[in-house]
């Protein structure tokens, strides 16, 4: 086999730095060959290491009394009560996905399932948090279509259902979409198991499917920005195969119950690289793999080939020496490749064999704990100031509001998903107690009376005008979901979507944004967990908006009190919870995009404190069953609110009337579709009401008692009215038509 010679511009085309190329030569006191510039390429990779991040994510808030794993493994843990734990976390797949838009969002569903599977949990609920560009653009209806089918593709076929999420539309995502893939999974604490390479001696077992080249340098691809050649790097998108995940889950489970292994892990990216060294580094040990022993799927592989490789559907081992066999009969069972391909060594090197001899030899630590770590320099862009800077006289009247709010309700953001996810089998496992179209979906937890509520938020233009309030609104509107379903916000993991982080103005957003959600965080006392960073999201110098996207996850101690978003019948109160109606939120709002084409100004003021007593109150009143129906404000303000709470009830639309609560000297159209937050709009039946606003005092929550639901119309009294059942029907078919889609 013929060494290619290894020299600083192969380095550089390996994504390694003239810097970092000598620091490697000075670990090893020599030029590394061919396989250990692999090697290093992506275990340094932005997507790998977090060099550029780390220092950032520190200020997260990540422990706390129900937290038994956070971040450093596969997924984070957290405590449900009862010996049940939850496992869960969220990633990216947004180069791959824009690159080959179907294998890359299948194999972003398989990638987060088996981070969460290798952790001993049974996953139980997908969310998907999606984003493209203008709805007109030549390439979006191929995206979505494509994205669309492969995590259903992907999520149908393995049997775990795609619970519910959110599709945004922006110009700024012509070039780079993202695709953020959460899951989550149930656990018993006796059976949670972590990624460590354990015991001096012990088998290193490959199990799933076979290795193929497709793959290689997926995670050097993922953190590098586009350009015109993006087209070109169609092989390094990996392909998936959903039913051999089925056979790899069910095996993986199965010899979980037994007390066989030390230690497992996902080979994700960077394949078979990252989880060997990284269960080494974990343990403190070193390992010897033999690559001839490495199931392959295609002839004549390289060492460097099959250390790069992203081939799906694959798992590694570390067993406790003597009980081999027992792994091969539970993998032979389900039809599985197995091998042993090598064992655990005690002097802290990988050392990696083919074809008799050494092909790499390098410390752990080297590649994973002494991995670069960069403090970049920010900087707050001088165009900032001038973004912020928004005229409210300058902006036209509506010549029809009712007009103007039915517009609102079947444009793409706002209209309705399910041309998405009723592609997506959302009953699978018969846990979805709430279904896609609510604020958050609600899932019971077999065996118990306790119910998950999961919701996953972010509005890019409020973090793109301020990405500290913006960051702590996505925390906070989570947290508000969630809490309208009537759970605890319990923890979270994010998927941080960045620009070029060599870009001072970019990392001002992503420590900004970081620092805005830690906030929000420390005030709800909700640790995050696990999470993923994706930077370089650039085409040609042109980035996304700073989108720091956060799932939340809840707890309902008792499932049965769940609430949903719609008004569930004629003669319930209408209420607004909220802290404030005395100023207008229109920077970043939907109706300032929508309907004025701009995005501009200063987002809207954001004070978690209010938000967490908001949330204990909702809460409180749903254990209370005070309330027919909570609904979170976002984009869109009071009204689409309330079109939204009249027009998603399953039985079909009911109308509603209701008078403005903002002062007469502010515009109609302000009052209407201002983005104000720490807002709920409630429904109760009349003779709970003294209840609830007694229960609302107790958490000095203003309350204010605006209409009841009833009749066939959507009314602001004095304002504007939509016809329920037109409204609806503009809003089922928005986002189709948009697309070009039939309905």
């Amino acid at each position: 086999m013929r060494e290619i010679p290894v020299t600083p511009e192969l380095a550089r085309e390996h994504g390694l730095s003239a810097e970092e190329f000598e620091r490697i030569r000075s670990i090893l006191g020599r030029d590394p060959n061919i396989t250990e510039l692999g090697i290093f390429s992506v275990m340094w990779s932005e997507h790998c290491s977090y060099k550029s991040s780390r220092v950032h994510l520190r200020k997260f808030p990540t422990k706390g009394p129900r937290v038994l794993q956070g971040p450093g493994e596969n997924a984070g843990i957290v405590d449900i009560g009862d010996g049940l734990a939850v496992a869960f976390k969220m990633e990216s797949h947004n180069h791959p996905s824009y690159i080959e838009p179907y294998q890359g969002a299948a194999t972003g569903v398989g990638g987060i399932l088996r981070d969460v599977f290798t952790m001993g949990a049974r996953p139980i609920a997908l969310l998907d948090s999606l984003r493209f560009g203008r709805t007109d653009h030549p390439r979006s209806r191929y995206l979505v279509d494509g994205v669309v089918s492969g995590i259903a593709g992907y999520g149908n076929c393995i049997g775990v259902p795609t619970v519910g999420g959110e599709v945004y539309f922006d110009e700024c995502y012509d070039g780079n979409i993202l695709v953020n893939v959460f899951t989550l999974g149930v656990v018993r604490h006796d059976r949670i198991r972590r990624g460590y390479a354990s015991g001096v001696g012990n088998p290193v077992i490959y199990v799933g499917s076979k290795t193929g080249r497709d793959g290689i340098h997926g995670a050097t691809m993922a953190s590098e920005e586009f350009d015109e050649k993006s087209e070109e790097k169609r092989p390094t998108v990996q392909v998936g195969d959903p039913f051999t995940e089925k056979l790899l889950l069910e095996a993986c489970l199965e010899l979980m119950k037994t007390d066989a292994i030390v230690g497992i892990q996902d080979m994700g990216a960077a394949g078979l690289t990252s989880s060997s060294f990284e269960m080494a580094s974990r343990a403190g040990t070193g390992f010897r793999i033999d690559l001839d022993r490495v199931p392959q799927r295609e002839e004549g592989m390289t060492p460097y080939e099959l250390m790069l490789s992203e081939s799906q559907e694959r798992m590694l081992i570390v067993a406790k020496k003597g009980r081999e066999r027992e792994v091969f009969e539970i993998f032979e069972k389900w039809d599985l490749d197995v091998s042993v391909i090598g064992y655990v060594t005690g002097d802290g090197v990988g050392r990696i064999r083919m074809g008799g001899g050494n092909v790499a030899e390098i410390p752990i630590a080297a590649v994973t704990d002494e991995a670069p770590v960069y403090n970049r320099p920010s900087a707050r862009p001088e165009s900032q100031d001038a973004l912020s800077r928004l005229d409210f006289s300058a902006l036209p009247f509506p010549s029809d509001l009712s007009e103007t709010w039915k517009r609102l309700m079947g444009c793409a953001e706002m209209a309705d998903k399910r041309w998405i996810y009723r592609q997506y089998d959302h009953m699978i496992r018969t846990n979805t107690l709430v279904l896609p179209g609510s604020d958050a979906a609600v899932l019971r937890v077999k065996g118990t009376r306790k119910g998950i509520a999961l919701s996953v938020d972010c509005n890019s233009r409020y973090c793109f005008l301020d990405p500290y309030v913006g960051g702590m609104i996505a925390v906070c509107e989570s947290a508000r979901n969630v809490a309208c379903s009537g759970a605890e916000p319990i923890g979270l993991s994010d998927c941080l979507n960045f620009g070029n982080p060599e870009k001072p103005e970019i990392m001002w957003q992503f420590r900004s944004a970081i620092e805005g959600m830690a906030k929000a965080c420390e005030a709800f006392q909700v640790p995050v967990v696990s999470g993923n960073v994706s930077f370089y999201n650039e085409t040609k110098g042109k980035g996304i908006h700073p989108t720091p996207t956060v799932a939340m996850v809840g707890l309902l101690e008792d499932a049965s009190v769940r609430l949903v978003q719609w008004f569930r019948g004629e003669g319930d109160l209408v209420f607004l919870a909220d802290a404030d109606r005395s100023t207008v939120e229109l920077g970043g709002s939907l109706y300032l995009n929508e309907i004025h084409g701009k995005v501009e100004g200063i987002p809207p003021e954001s004070d978690p404190a209010h938000e967490a007593r908001l949330c204990r109150f909702l809460r409180e009143a749903a254990q209370r069953k005070l309330l027919s129906s909570a609904h979170d404000l976002a984009e869109g303000g009071l009204a689409c609110a309330l079109a939204e709470s009249c027009i998603t009830r399953p039985e079909g639309p009911i109308g509603a009337k209701i008078r403005n609560p903002f002062p007469e000297s502010i515009r109609a159209d302000f009052a209407m579709f201002s983005e104000n937050q720490g807002r709920a709009l409630l429904s109760c039946p009349p003779e709970k009401k003294a209840a609830l606003l007694a229960a609302a005092g107790e958490f000095r929550i203003k309350m204010e008692e605006l209409g009841a639901v009833g009749g066939t119309w959507i009314e602001i009294e004095g304002i504007a009215r939509l016809d329920a059942q037109e409204t609806e029907s503009s809003w089922r078919g928005g986002l189709a038509g948009a697309l070009g889609f039939e309905g």
